[in-house]
C-alpha cells in the first residue's frame, strides 16, 4: 500500500509517499519561511501564492524520489484542516484534481492528528533521517505542540481518542515567536530562543505558570506578558515603555537569560501536564508531535520525568510535512475509514480533533 500525502496548511508545501504506514519512501518540502521572516510571522496571502507555485513540482518530486509512477500509488491523502484557509485550499484542490484525473481514492486528514502519525514511521532509506525503532503501542498519550496547537490527547486506538486538554489562548510555538520578537530574536522563535538559551541561565528569572480550572489545559499568554514586564523592569522602565524598543536596550546576556528562563518555564508547563496525564491514564507509550517536538529541551525534560522509554521521531518529521499525512492516510485506508468526495471536499480552517 503506497499513499501520496499532500500538506499545505501553513507555509510549507509538502508531499511524500509512505508504504504500509511505516516506510518513508520520499519527503519533499518547499518552504516559504524566508519570505515571511521579514514580517516576523506567516503572511497568509504570501503563503497561499507560494503554494500555487510549488505544489505541482513538490508532488512530482515526491513521486520521483520514491521511484513511483501513478500506477504505484493506491490513494491520496490531503490535509483539509486546520490551518490557513488560502493555504489549505491549494492542497485540497490539487488533491481533488489528482484523485479525479488519476482515479484514486481520496482521504481527508486532520493536520493535528497527522502530526501524531509521524511517530509511526520507523523505516526509510532516505539519507539523514533517524526514525523511531518501533511504532507506538496503544494506548498512547500524545503531547501535540506547535505554532498553532498545544493539545494533550489520549489515544485508545487508531481513530479512537479523547482530547484531554488544549491551550486557552496562545499555542506554545506562538508564545515562543512572540517572546523572541519582544527581545529582538529572529523568526521563527522556537529555534532562536533555543539557540540564545544555550548562553543563558534558565533560573535567572522566575516566570509564572498559568493556573487553570481545566486540569490538562494550557495558557501561555500570562508568561508571555510576564516576559514583557520583566524586560521593562530590567532596563529600568515601567509598563508604558514600548515593546518595540526593548531589543535595543537589552544586553546580549540579558536576552540569553530571558530566553533560557522562558524556555524552561514554557517546556515545564507542558511537561507538568503530560506527567499528570501519564500518572492518571498509564499509557503504554508517550509521543510528542508538532514543530516544538523537535525541541531538545522538551525531549530532555520529558525523558527525565516520564518513567518509560520514549522514542522520538526525526526533527525533520516534526515540522509540517507530507509524510505524516501519507502515514495517516495509510491507516485510514488499512482500517476502512471513509473516503472523501473529490468533487465536494472543502477546506476547514477551524477543524479540531
Amino acid at each position: 500500500m503506497r499513499i501520496l500525502g499532500i500538506e499545505t496548511s501553513c507555509d510549507e508545501t509538502a508531499a511524500a509517499v509512505v508504504e504500509d504506514g511505516y516506510k518513508l519512501l520520499s519527503n519533499a518540502v518547499a518552504t516559504s519561511l524566508d519570505l515571511h521572516a521579514a514580517y516576523g510571522g506567516v503572511v497568509p496571502e504570501i503563503a497561499a501564492r507560494s503554494h500555487i507555485e510549488s505544489v505541482t513540482p513538490v508532488i512530482d518530486q515526491a513521486l520521483k524520489d520514491a521511484d513511483c509512477t501513478w500506477d504505484d500509488i493506491d490513494a491520496i491523502a490531503v490535509t483539509y484542516g486546520a490551518g490557513l484557509g488560502g493555504s489549505l485550499l491549494i492542497g485540497v484542490m490539487a488533491a481533488r484534481t489528482l484523485a479525479i484525473a488519476k482515479n484514486k481514492p481520496l482521504y481527508a486528514c486532520n493536520h493535528v492528528e497527522g502530526h501524531v502519525y509521524a511517530n509511526f514511521l520507523t523505516t526509510t532509506a532516505l539519507p539523514g533521517y533517524v526514525p523511531p525503532k518501533q511504532q507506538p503501542v496503544f494506548p498512547v498519550l500524545a503531547l501535540i505542540v506547535s505554532g498553532g496547537h498545544s493539545q494533550l490527547v489520549y489515544f485508545r486506538d487508531h481513530f479512537d481518542y479523547t482530547l484531554l486538554g488544549r491551550t486557552n489562548d496562545d499555542a506554545i510555538g506562538e508564545a515562543f515567536d512572540k517572546v523572541a520578537k519582544l527581545v529582538g530574536l529572529p523568526y521563527p522563535g522556537g529555534p532562536s530562543i533555543a539557540k540564545a538559551a544555550q548562553a543563558g541561565n534558565p533560573t535567572a528569572y522566575q516566570l509564572p505558570k498559568a493556573k487553570l480550572p481545566g486540569k490538562y489545559d494550557f495558557s501561555f499568554s500570562g508568561p508571555k506578558t510576564a516576559v514583557l514586564r520583566l524586560a521593562q523592569e530590567i532596563i529600568g522602565e515601567d509598563f508604558t515603555f514600548p515593546s518595540k524598543d526593548l531589543p535595543r536596550r537589552l544586553s546580549e546576556a540579558q536576552k540569553a537569560d530571558i530566553a533560557a528562563s522562558f524556555q524552561r518555564v514554557a517546556i515545564e508547563t507542558v511537561v507538568d501536564k503530560a506527567v499528570m496525564a501519564f500518572e492518571e491514564y498509564k499509557p503504554a507509550s508517550v509521543v510528542i508531535a508538532g514543530g516544538v517536538a523537535s525541541s531538545q529541551e522538551l525531549r530532555k525534560q520529558l525523558s527525565e520525568r516520564i518513567p518509560i522509554p520514549i522514542e522520538y521521531t526525526d526533527p525533520k518529521l516534526c515540522t509540517d510535512n507530507g509524510a505524516m499525512i501519507a502515514t495517516l492516510g495509510c491507516f485510514k485506508m488499512k482500517l476502512d475509514q471513509s473516503t472523501a468526495d473529490p468533487y465536494t471536499l472543502s477546506p476547514n480552517p477551524n477543524l479540531s480533533m
